[in-house]
């Protein structure tokens, strides 16, 4: 595996990393049902079995889907399945309905199989059933891998996405059977790919008999088409180079006489094994429909080793497949013989993986030696596209007249061109916006001048210059790119939406840091437009996107919204941000949106800052300064929300009382307000210095004074016992400290106790074990009192739903 794919694999592996390193088994369990099994009813060890899981269908009926075994290190399949079944057998002598599968997971892998599998090993006479299952003994695990078959194993480091899919597939209500992944036209050779890396090593053939065999004709490929193409594991199409024989390959091919003797059979190293576990994730043969394609298709099998030649820009295979996915639902199952592709941005081509008509694709880079290791592969058919197709272009400032002359026709051609498909994945480089301009000039093209006007600020942003030049000079073509949201819901696209009146046809999204050398947690697109302009064009105040996790499963689906008619935040703030009284802190409001959030910070009054956005707060605007901060900070940011902009409220927010006062106190506790008295006078101290035994007197009672006037609900309640509990261990922990601020803020008493790094940064954690304890206290109760206020942050528009 290449440095890339393991940079890839490591990043969208971040749950894998988490098993890695649970530290008992308890731990494994719940990070397993979070990630596979979240729309189910799971318990955790219940008699003796480690993990169930379940259906409801009424208050009557409960449908058990499975019944598994844990460990935290990796162990066995077999063993562990030994263990599951000497511990189900008194429930299933019982009489007690047994689930759907059984199942056994670690922290590298989980395996399931049907409970009828197990049936045979409960009728065996010669069977130990008295031994424990803590200490399972050799004979009893060789007398399961003996019986127990069809078995379905996957690893979690590189089979997420598939174990998702397995689940949601087959712990259905009422399914009958085991579903396996259906293979097609469409992504025959994508499973190649998965074959090459788990079986083809497991064939015992040195590589210097492979070089033999591939001077004579026969390729790793004819290996897998003769697993592919097989029933019972033995081979039932009979023009193939290589068959299936049940436990050994077979040549069919007319071999040279001095490598018959040594050619004739080919036996796996490690018994098949390996082959058993991929082959059980998979239906075979395909549909009889696809496989005479399949066979005529052979060529496009070889490996797809380009992106280990250069640490370019990939996009992850995960989201390759996704995105044709959605180009087979928009287009049709036959949409590569029925339309004409073009990368514009291709690279080494990876986006292009998968596609099985080379004359119908397209691909150029404005890189040469791109081009050229293309070519060389191709050369070598190791890449299934036509050389002529794939050519140096500068798209953001070559003229057309450039392109191959076929290309050329098409573009020109009205109907053509509405059978064409710009699918790509444009550079994601921003222009510095100072200057309008690219930071070292990465943003400026001939495109960025030409249609400078038309898209306004967007201009900086060089996958914008990409859609431009598209929308405008291709009308009519399709258009299927990876792009950031910003087209959809940025206040400063809204001259560019203007522009670009491309109909949306579907949409999901994906977190941006699963892409090769993007760190930023937001949302990247994979969105498929028609550029057709209708006559009559409905205005849209929202898109609905499909969202799929960093292991490629579904979680559900996310509105983006068009803010182009609407008042933001800050809009609101400038209502009451203006005032002669003195001030009491400096608010640091910065930009609208969550990419912003973790900026939103209380400070000292009148502390300079160069910010965009900031305001005093004074008694007068004190209670709207809360509420901005609380509503700013009482939603976790995501990367899915990272877009989202905060609004003008609607008025009804002033009338309840309770939103108010909770705001307020979230505010007083929270970690961001970093109010510093450094000595002098501290206005948002919560008590009175009675309340907390200080030593003297406070210098400013306004916030204890405030708030005799509110009423506090139960929620903010404990947050304010929980603040006053950590005030007080504070005052009894200085009593002796003559140097100890009596008039520290919050901050302050965290720094006390904390201290600092060599490198000035406030510690994590104390060496005080009791003020651990009040600190993790105090912000578990600010996270209670955040969920009472977030359902009024939508209820009263400073955020859509």
């Amino acid at each position: 595996m290449s440095k890339q794919q393991n940079l890839f694999q490591n990043k969208i592996a971040s749950l894998v990393k988490e098993f890695a390193s649970v530290k008992s088994e308890h731990d494994l369990r719940l990070k397993v049902c979070d990630a596979f099994f979240d729309d189910y009813s799971v318990d955790v060890e219940d008699e003796r079995i480690d993990f169930l899981v379940y259906h409801e269908r009424d208050s009557f009926f409960t449908e058990t889907l499975l019944w598994a075994e844990s460990k935290d290190k990796p162990t066995d399949v077999f063993d562990m399945f030994a263990q599951l079944l000497l511990t189900i057998k008194k429930k299933y002598d019982s009489g007690e309905m047994p689930p759907k599968y059984l199942g056994v997971f670690d922290k590298e892998k989980i395996a399931f199989t049907e409970f009828c599998n197990a049936l045979d090993i409960f009728r065996l006479n010669d069977f130990d059933w008295t031994e424990r299952p803590s200490s399972v003994s050799k004979k009893t695990v060789n007398q399961v891998a003996k019986y127990l078959k069809n078995i379905t194993e996957y690893r979690f480091a590189d089979s997420t996405a598939e174990i998702a899919e397995f689940i949601r597939t087959n712990f259905a209500l009422g399914k009958v059977g085991t579903t396996k992944a259906q293979i097609n036209k469409n992504n025959f050779v994508i499973i190649y790919n998965k074959w090459v890396k788990e079986v083809l090593p497991t064939i015992d053939l040195s590589e210097a008999e492979w070089e033999e065999l591939k001077k004579n004709g026969i390729k790793d490929c004819d290996f897998y088409l003769a697993d592919l193409l097989s029933a019972n594991n033995k081979t039932i199409w009979d023009k193939l180079n290589v068959v299936l024989q049940m436990t050994y390959y077979e040549s069919k091919f007319q071999l040279p006489e001095k490598l018959k003797h040594s050619y004739d059979r080919f036996y796996f190293r490690d018994e098949g094994e390996a082959h058993a576990k991929f082959w059980s994730k998979y239906e075979r043969p395909p549909a009889e429909e696809y496989r005479a394609h399949i066979v005529e298709r052979r060529d496009l099998l070889v490996p797809q080793n380009i992106r280990e030649i250069k640490g370019a820009y990939f996009t992850p295979q995960i989201w390759v497949e996704k995105s044709q996915e959605y180009l087979a639902k928009v287009f049709g199952e036959d949409w590569q013989d029925e339309y004409y592709i073009w990368d514009c941005c291709a690279g080494t081509c990876n986006l292009l993986v998968g596609l099985t008509n080379k004359y119908n694709v397209w691909a150029s880079t404005i890189d040469q030696p791109d081009v050229d290791i293309v070519h060389h592969f191709i050369a070598n058919n190791e890449f299934n596209l036509l050389e002529s197709h794939v050519f140096r272009f500068d798209f953001l400032n070559d003229g057309f007249s450039k392109l191959p002359k076929e290309l050329q026709d098409i573009i020109n051609d009205e109907e053509k061109r509405e059978k064409l498909i710009i699918y790509m994945n444009p550079p994601y480089g921003e222009g510095d916006r100072r200057i309008g301009q690219g930071r070292t000039g990465i943003a400026v093209s001939a495109i960025q001048e030409k249609y400078s006007e038309q898209i306004g600020y967007a201009k900086r942003e060089i996958f914008v210059q990409f859609l431009a030049r598209i929308y405008a000079e291709i009308p009519g073509c399709k258009i299927a790119e990876f792009s950031k949201m910003k087209v959809i819901g940025s206040p400063k696209f809204r001259v560019f939406r203007e522009f670009f009146q491309a109909t949306l046809e579907k949409c999901f999204v994906i977190p941006a840091d699963t892409f090769d050398n993007v760190f930023g947690k937001f949302p990247i697109g994979f969105k498929i437009w028609d550029t057709v302009e209708w006559a009559e064009k409905i205005p849209i105040e929202k898109i609905t996107a499909d969202v799929f996790n960093r292991e490629g499963k579904r979680a559900g689906k996310k509105e983006f919204w068009f803010y182009d008619d609407c008042q933001f935040i800050n809009d609101w703030v400038e209502t009451f941000n203006k005032s002669n009284l003195e001030s009491i802190g400096n608010i640091i409001g910065v930009a609208n949106d969550f990419q912003n959030q973790n900026s939103v910070r209380i400070e000292e009054p009148n502390k300079p800052w160069n910010h965009q956005f900031q305001w005093q707060i004074t008694k007068k605007n004190l209670m709207n300064s809360c509420v901005y901060f609380a509503v700013r900070h009482c939603i976790k940011p995501s990367w899915l929300k990272d877009r989202d902009q905060f609004l003008y409220p609607w008025e009804a927010y002033k009338k309840n009382r309770s939103f108010l006062t909770n705001c307020l106190i979230y505010t007083l506790f929270h970690h961001q307000n970093r109010i510093r008295c450094l000595g002098g006078k501290n206005h948002w101290i919560p008590f009175t210095a009675r309340e907390v035994d200080a030593r003297d007197n406070f210098q400013s009672t306004l916030i204890s004074d405030f708030l005799k006037s509110r009423k506090m609900g139960k929620t903010a309640t404990e947050v304010f016992e929980a603040g006053k509990a950590l005030w007080q261990y504070y005052h009894q922990t200085i009593k002796t400290d003559k140097k100890a601020l009596v008039d520290a803020s919050l901050y302050e008493i965290r720094e006390y106790f904390k201290g600092r790094d060599e490198k000035g940064r406030m510690k994590t954690k104390a060496t005080d074990e009791r003020f651990n304890e009040l600190d993790v206290a105090l912000r578990a109760a600010l996270k209670e009192l955040a969920k009472k206020i977030e359902p009024n942050v939508y209820e009263y528009g400073f955020l859509k739903k």
